[in-house]
């Protein structure tokens, strides 16, 4: 099994990508076309083996098998991956290209229609969600104001100047003397000019 993995790694993927970068590169046809063909046997091949794989693993040789058979793609004598896609594989897709198309046209429109319904209720989830963390962090953001009480601040600040007296009853009947500095400079840099 893994000696399969690495013989697939190595001269079913690794060496076919460098020859099709080779093709490329050279901008040959003829060896563009034959590489072509090549991934796309190469990709019938991968999808088959994934349900074979459970099947037929028990099979003595069959990972060997598999190995002769990308080998058999690969070879430049046998042109294994050529006379299948001409033999099987071009002309089955070319008999059944229309219905393929509209197929995938309906699961593009299909995806897209279950994409954007999937979305929208994820956004409303989202939403709820928000809005329940916000209503249960008000509420304690409500009680921790609530202990900053208005006699709280008073304490605080009675203990500082000893009076009793709420601290917005000092500062609105209070005279300027009575006002402490910070509230001093406040009126007087919002328009105290009447002095």
């Amino acid at each position: 099994c893994l000696l399969f993995f690495f013989s697939r790694l190595i001269f079913g993927t690794l060496y076919p990508a460098y020859y099709s970068y080779k093709a490329v590169k050279s901008k040959d046809i003829k060896e563009y076309v034959k590489w072509m063909m090549y991934w796309i046997i190469f990709a019938l091949f991968t999808t088959a083996e994934t349900f074979t794989d459970i099947f037929l693993c028990w099979f003595p040789f069959y990972y060997e098998l598999k190995i002769a058979f990308v080998a058999w793609l690969l070879s430049p004598y046998t042109k294994g991956s050529s006379l299948l896609y001409r033999k099987f594989v071009h002309p089955t897709l070319s008999s059944k290209e229309k219905e393929i198309d509209d197929c995938l046209v309906q699961a593009k429109d299909r995806s897209y229609d279950a994409l954007v319904h999937f979305g929208k209720r994820g956004l409303n989830v989202a939403a709820t969600a928000a809005v329940m963390a916000a209503s249960k962090g008000q509420g304690a953001l409500s009680e921790r104001l609530r202990s900053f009480s208005m006699q709280d601040l008073s304490t605080i600040r009675g203990d500082s100047s000893s009076s009793s007296a709420p601290a917005s009853v000092t500062v609105r009947a209070g005279s300027k003397q009575s006002q402490p500095k910070a509230s001093r400079s406040a009126t007087q840099g919002s328009g105290g000019s009447g002095e």
